[in-house]
């Protein structure tokens, strides 16, 4: 795990389904019905009962979030956001990216939780290319951590691959205070 100085940010790299914290995000399809990568190992991981849960939320726009249970999973809840799908750059996509972590940051505050976990959301099937989203979704959780009284005392990317992990942690090192 990558700690930068005065903040609750962390890095890991694993499986989401697996952290204990307070929420997981899950990088959602509009349906929340289940889908692939991290959303289908979410649901897989949770069991049955989160997909009917998610049944009776009536979907989710993109850029907003919803809450659920956890069911199976070690973090009690699941936080379910839509990313946007990337198309050129200069379709709104990264006020939508920066939009799920916010409204997932507030929807953890809501809910009094102190930890939350991020996949790195509308990377995979989404496209969205993986510096620019990795930019947006630190400088976004920063800016939340910063300029609101939230509940959150840790907040954990979850990476996938090492590659993943490895741009998250160039940024995030180039947000640090002496650049460690």
């Amino acid at each position: 795990m990558l700690h930068v100085a005065d903040t609750r940010l962390e890095l890991y790299q694993g499986d989401i389904t697996r952290l204990a914290v307070d929420a997981i995000v899950n990088a959602a399809n509009a349906s929340l019905l289940g889908g692939g990568g991290v959303d289908g190992a979410i649901h897989r991981a949770a069991g049955p009962q989160l997909r009917e849960a998610c049944s009776k939320l009536s979907g989710c726009k993109t850029g907003e979030a919803k809450i659920t249970k956890g069911y199976d999973l070690a973090a009690p809840y699941v936080i379910h956001t839509v990313g946007p799908i990337y198309r050129n750059g200069r379709s709104g996509e990264a006020e939508l990216l920066a939009s799920c972590y916010r409204s997932s940051m507030r929807l953890a505050h809501a809910h009094h939780l102190a930890s939350i976990a991020f996949p790195a959301i509308s990377t995979g099937a989404y496209g969205y290319p993986l510096q620019e989203a990795a930019r947006i979704a630190l400088d976004t959780v920063i800016d939340c951590l910063r300029q609101q009284p939230l509940s959150l005392t840790r907040v954990v990317f979850a990476l996938y691959g090492p590659s993943l992990f490895t741009i998250y942690q160039s940024e995030l090192a180039a947000r640090s205070p002496n650049g460690q």
